[in-house]
């Protein structure tokens, strides 16, 4: 699965787009009020990724279990200090409405912390390359 993410911001604009096998979607995100940027910051988005990919993700693997889950709820905090400095002091829980035993949802939120994605990328850490900027337009 081939993913990509893109930001276009100029004076009161700010265009995310993001791609999965190349079918794109738009995301909309506010510009902060002085016109530059995202009122949203990374660390944020970066949160807000792994509450929607366990939320995703104990959904898919509910189904493959054959639970049936009425609703998630995933709050993730952690914690960023100065400029330059790397978050610290990720946590997150997760509330899941069923029917189903109260044992199979507890297993359900186990197994789906060993198997998301986007937790698992960060917990094993990842080379993240700088590349040469192209002649494409900004």
């Amino acid at each position: 699965m081939q993913l990509s993410a893109r930001v276009s911001s100029r004076y009161q604009q700010h265009e995310v787009e993001v791609q999965t096998n190349g079918v794109a979607k738009t995301l909309t995100l506010v510009p902060k009020p002085e016109g530059y940027g995202s009122v949203v910051n990374g660390g944020e988005l970066l949160l807000l990724a792994l509450a929607t990919c366990f939320c995703n993700d104990l959904y898919r693997e509910a189904a493959r279990r054959g639970l049936l889950l009425d609703g998630v709820e995933v709050e993730v905090t952690g914690e960023f200090g100065a400029a330059g400095e790397p978050g610290r002091n990720f946590r997150y829980r997760a509330r899941v409405q069923s029917g189903a035993p109260a044992a199979a949802i507890d297993e359900l939120i186990q197994h789906t912390d060993r198997v998301a994605e986007v937790h698992n990328t960060l917990r094993r850490g990842l080379e993240v390359v700088l590349q040469p900027a192209t002649d494409e337009p900004a």
